[in-house]
């Protein structure tokens, strides 16, 4: 350092030429360590973030889970109590109706609380035997900051849906075909021997229309609103696969006398053309059961009634799964059994349709299966339909022909439920698919 003399004789230092460079590069240096150590504080805390994102994520994972378990146990819970909630309530292993949807809510809750959930809300749909188990997991999630994540995880499990489909009457399959309509493979044969005498008689039959759909009938009527000559949807016959719609309307005068011969009746008297096949009560032809004979017993038969059905089966081309399915739903197979409306015997016949289909003893359970076949023969002749013969033998025949439906009777359209599902098994129940499954 050079030393200059100021005035007063005072000595003053100069500093070196570039120390002010010196001073730039050091603040500068200040300057990129405390943006080192901003930008290292913005990525610790855009890891911390992402923590916090991961960790949430995984909460509403778990959550979900918990769910999803919770619905798929619920509905196994369903699945494997449905037999004894089918069962007679006269059957010590019958389980009652809130019993059996307690049971299903509690299994759920269970699970999901041992996965962990705390909130936890089952809800069941899907009518008196529910098939769909909805759970609702809705934990709040915590993150720092005394806050919570809040959102709801939802799971519906559902029992596989039935190989063919319970409803009031729509005839779910096999079709034959004739003449590019749909039909029953039984009514086909029948229209066969039919349009043969027909064209005997110098008469070539042109089917109209034959089987349709609810959906089908229901844009017809939608064209049409006139229940006089358009059914309304889930009214129509048609839906049966029984009814065939027939022409030329030359042919209808020699339809009148002779269509009774193949067994086909005339349904209403203002329409020549509209007949039904009402001679044929084979369950079979009507797409029910999958049993290899209609005459083979279900397991579930106690031993001395097997052959009794086996023969009212055969007697009266009535399946056999179905004759059993009702004697279990009616007394358990109880042939001593009285209701409190006065229903009598395996069979639980009143003492006037007892007489009607020649019954003298009610609590004769082989004279009572006999019976009841014959009654299941006449009222799927009536109706042509699983589903709408079960509902007159329960609440009649008259409150069915009313409408053509499953009547609006809670202990009907339970008992044609139970009646269906028992006849077609327990395990054939569902479909092809795994027994409960996730639907959402």
């Amino acid at each position: 350092m050079r030393r200059r003399f100021g005035r007063g004789g005072c000595v003053r230092a100069q500093a070196p030429h570039g120390s002010g460079s010196i001073r730039r590069r050091d603040a500068e240096s200040g300057q990129a360590l405390v943006a080192l150590l901003g930008g290292a504080l913005v990525i610790l805390a855009g890891a911390i973030a992402l923590a916090l994102l991961a960790a949430a994520l995984g909460a509403h994972s778990n959550r979900q889970r918990a769910a999803d378990l919770a619905a798929l146990a619920g509905a196994k819970a369903l699945l494997d109590a449905r037999p004894r909630a089918l069962e007679t309530p006269r059957s010590p292993r019958h389980i009652a109706p809130a019993d059996y949807l307690d049971l299903a809510r509690s299994v759920a809750r269970r699970a999901a609380l041992r996965n962990g959930a705390q909130r936890v809300v089952v809800r069941l749909s899907g009518g008196e035997l529910p098939d769909r188990v909805t759970v609702t997991v809705s934990d709040p999630i915590p993150v720092p900051g005394g806050r919570w994540l809040r959102g709801r995880a939802n799971a519906q499990a559902q029992i596989a849906p039935l190989a063919m489909p319970i409803g009031d009457g729509e005839y779910p399959g096999p079709f034959a075909e004739r003449q590019g309509k749909p039909m029953r493979p039984d009514v086909a044969l029948a229209f066969d021997r039919l349009a043969a005498a027909a064209r005997r008689a110098g008469h070539a039959l042109v089917v109209v229309s034959a089987f349709r759909t609810d959906a089908e009938q229901g844009r017809l009527f939608a064209a049409r609103p006139d229940p006089r000559w358009v059914a309304p949807p889930g009214r129509s016959l048609h839906r049966l696969g029984t009814e065939l719609d027939l022409g030329p309307p030359s042919a209808y005068g020699w339809l009148a006398v002779n269509a009774g011969r193949f067994g086909f009746v005339r349904r209403y008297s203002w329409e020549p053309w509209h007949l039904g096949l009402g001679g044929s009560a084979g369950t079979r032809s009507v797409g029910f059961g999958p049993q290899p004979s209609d005459a083979a017993v279900p397991a579930f038969v106690p031993a001395r009634y097997a052959e009794p059905i086996r023969r009212a089966a055969i007697r009266w081309s009535v399946g056999a799964a179905l004759l059993a399915a009702q004697l279990q739903q009616e007394s358990g197979f109880d042939p001593g059994a009285v209701s409190a409306a006065g229903a009598r015997g395996i069979a639980q016949f009143m003492p006037a349709t007892a007489r009607a289909y020649g019954l003298r003893d009610p609590f004769d359970p082989e004279a009572a299966i006999d019976a009841q076949a014959r009654m299941m023969s006449a009222l799927l002749r009536r109706f042509g339909s699983v589903p709408l013969a079960l509902a007159a033998y329960n609440a009649g025949p008259g409150r069915v022909a009313a409408c053509w439906c499953v009547p609006p009777l809670a202990e009907t359209q339970a008992y044609v439920q139970r009646v269906i599902a028992l006849a077609r098994g327990v395990g054939g129940l569902v479909g092809t698919g795994p027994p409960v499954r996730l639907v959402r």
